[in-house]
């Protein structure tokens, strides 16, 4: 293993072999009704609550990923998971349904490239041979703890997002097959000083923006070397002022940069700024960028999903939004 900067390079290339993702009735309008795995009739998953319906997509969508890989669960050395609701409880109770390790994530909505970064580091090291990475969210949950019960019907500002129901994971294992994971850049927090808890694109765009940044300089290369440059969870506002941020300091993105929450919708003028939250990065790139890369349509993207490191204990006592992105490079 070779570090350069903030960037970790991965001289045994482990390997993304399989991948899976579920999305909500919402999101299935849109690009992930053709490339997600299972898509929902009804957000409640038959369960009596929207965090077991969460819970029950993401240990789903691991036992999908694991399947679709030929791999049984005695296979998987370790999973790297965690998603938005109180102390990762979707993640954690998703692990007891399964009979290897557990590490719990928690990176906000860019928990999917963190769980990617480390469980390829684990697997590039030889700790283990295959490890899965997951995470997801759902809609009503994430309204429930992070702003107001739906039943209230509280009007949404235009700078908001709407929280993706959907989970996404996948299998990254020591094979000479499947996507390489070549590198991950560990990102840092970065806090400009926005307040405004509906206006998460606008948190996290400059996080996102220093972390392709540092990845470019510690890689050298320049937006022109991917084919894609994929951030997660910005919006239709947040992807414009990172473009900004990165053009100002002397990268162009603009040609080749693409946000998970600006296209997960079909219709984005009716989910104002787009998606966000953990299973939207996740659902976009399990199910539609991963089949693009194994379709040969992509050969070399740069992911960097991006979180807001709120809770409502901070917005409540007047904090401002800390945010970061960590990303990871993928080749065919």
């Amino acid at each position: 293993m070779k570090k350069q900067g903030n960037t970790i390079f991965f001289k045994n290339e482990p390997r993304i072999t399989s991948f899976a993702a579920i999305c909500g009735s919402k999101e299935k309008v849109g690009i992930l009704g053709e490339y997600a795995d299972i898509t929902l009739e009804d957000d409640m998953y038959e369960e009596s609550t929207f965090e077991k319906a969460e819970c029950k997509m993401l240990t789903n969508a691991i036992a999908l990923a694991i399947k679709k890989g030929g791999y049984e669960d005695r296979d998987i050395d370790a999973l790297f998971s965690g998603d938005l609701l109180n102390q990762i409880i979707s993640a954690s109770f998703a692990a007891r349904d399964y009979d290897f390790p557990f590490m719990g994530m928690y990176s906000a909505c860019s928990t999917m490239s963190e769980s990617i970064l480390m469980g390829a580091a684990m697997v590039n090291a030889g700790y283990c041979n295959r490890v899965v990475a997951a995470t997801g969210s759902h809609f009503a949950s994430a309204e429930r703890q992070y702003r107001f019960p739906l039943e209230q019907g509280t009007t949404r500002p235009p700078q908001s997002q709407w929280t993706v129901t959907g989970a996404g994971g996948c299998i990254i294992a020591a094979e000479d097959k499947g996507i390489k994971v070549v590198s991950g850049t560990m990102g840092k927090v970065v806090d400009y000083g926005v307040t405004d808890v509906n206006n998460m694109g606008a948190a996290m765009a400059p996080a996102a923006s220093a972390t392709l940044i540092q990845h470019f300089v510690d890689t050298n290369t320049s937006p022109e070397d991917y084919d894609l440059i994929l951030t997660g969870d910005l919006g239709a506002l947040g992807s414009r002022i990172l473009k900004d941020l990165t053009w100002e300091k002397g990268f162009d993105i603009s040609s080749n940069h693409v946000d998970c929450g600006e296209i997960v919708y079909k219709v984005i003028e009716r989910e104002f700024q787009g998606g966000s939250g953990a299973g939207c990065s996740a659902t976009v790139l399990n199910s539609y960028i991963l089949s693009k890369m194994n379709a040969g349509l992509y050969r070399r993207i740069l992911f960097a999903a991006t979180g807001a490191l709120l809770s409502t204990v901070s917005s409540g006592q007047g904090e401002s939004i800390p945010c970061i992105s960590h990303a990871v490079q993928l080749e065919v």
